[in-house]
């Protein structure tokens, strides 16, 4: 997590990390399909998502976390989603839930405090960013089907004001399906991140 970043011809400047500033630059190709930019590594992940999903329940419901998982509701479904996309643009309170430590020493069920994301045009798709905390998915919201969009981005750790290439570092990339679940609700849900858990959602309820 503390490796250098590439250079800096493949990084993309987030302004004071409050802005977000062509998170297209983060995806080399122009592509406006998700199956065309992604690496192998997630298209494998992205396959398989709803085999991690249960995979992360299960250590939590293990690990004595139950009734945190019932309250959430529709959150930590894996079968919530419904057809409603593509979610709109705009400021956005999300919230991140990690499920199924990775190693021991680890939590089973970490839920964060919400921070603020944006969603805003970008090149004919959707830029997307988490503009607060010590680790900042940045990158792409591509078209998927009826039932779900597509991110691909990377992760921006700590201090760090700049985000990698997608593609650069397999630890670094992240790939997420975008579903809505009710009445100006959505989550993002991120299959087998490189770091700490077996799969993080993020809910995403509209600021305003």
């Amino acid at each position: 997590m503390n490796r250098l970043l590439a250079p800096a011809a493949a990084l993309l400047t987030l302004t004071a990390c409050n802005a977000l500033t062509g998170p297209r630059e983060i995806i080399g190709s122009e592509t406006q399909q998700w199956r065309v930019a992604a690496t192998g590594g997630d298209r494998t992940r992205l396959r398989d998502w709803r085999t991690a999903f249960i995979e992360a329940l299960a250590k939590a419901r293990a690990g004595g976390h139950g009734r945190e998982i019932a309250a959430e509701g529709a959150l930590l479904d894996p079968d919530a989603g419904i057809v409603g996309v593509p979610i709109p643009n705009g400021d956005y309170r999300c919230r991140v839930i990690k499920l199924g430590a990775k190693q021991s020493g680890l939590l089973d069920y970490v839920a964060y405090p919400a921070f603020t994301c944006r969603i805003q045009p970008d090149k004919g798709l959707q830029g997307f960013a988490k503009l607060s905390g010590s680790q900042r998915p940045v990158g792409m919201i591509f078209p998927g089907d009826s039932m779900r969009q597509v991110f691909l981005g990377t992760l921006v750790l700590g201090d760090e004001k700049r985000a990698m290439q997608y593609g650069r570092d397999p630890d670094r990339d992240l790939s997420a399906f975008v579903e809505k679940i009710g009445p100006n609700r959505w989550r993002m849900v991120f299959p087998r991140p490189a770091f700490e858990s077996t799969l993080d959602v993020i809910e995403l309820i509209p600021a305003s």
